[in-house]
């Protein structure tokens, strides 16, 4: 590291939300929707120099899952796990540390969790 300089560091924030808050969400007025999507899209407004990808997700129902049994691949419809929340969204951000990665999903504007996971990156990424 060059000395002065800030490591950076990726992490992927993992946007989840429970079934009940999903299901109000899909059953919110457009106009409801839309002015939540307008504090979501300030939050990525006010991250975007350190957002370096990211995507929001269909909903799980939409999903499919390849298993392996007995090293034999299967398809099935569906989420790969049935659990009470669902990941909606996702972003890859590229900061000082855990504790400014942190900062950011505690800014989330949904209420919902938010999942902070360090990326691994492979030898010549950089």
């Amino acid at each position: 590291m060059v000395p002065g300089t800030v490591e950076v560091v990726k992490y992927v924030l993992l946007f989840t939300e429970t079934k009940d808050r999903l299901r109000l969400w899909e059953s919110m007025p457009d106009a409801q929707r839309l002015a939540a999507y307008g504090q979501i899209n300030q939050w990525f407004g006010k991250y975007s120099s350190k957002i370096t990808g990211g995507h929001e997700l269909q909903p799980e129902r939409t999903a499919t899952t390849v298993r392996f049994n007995n090293g034999k691949p299967m398809v099935t419809d569906g989420p790969f796990i049935e659990g009470k929340e669902s990941i909606g969204g996702y972003a890859e951000v590229e900061v000082a540390g855990l504790d400014e990665a942190i900062a950011m999903a505690k800014e989330w504007p949904t209420g919902g969790p938010v999942e902070v996971r360090p990326v691994i990156e492979r030898q010549g990424e950089r």
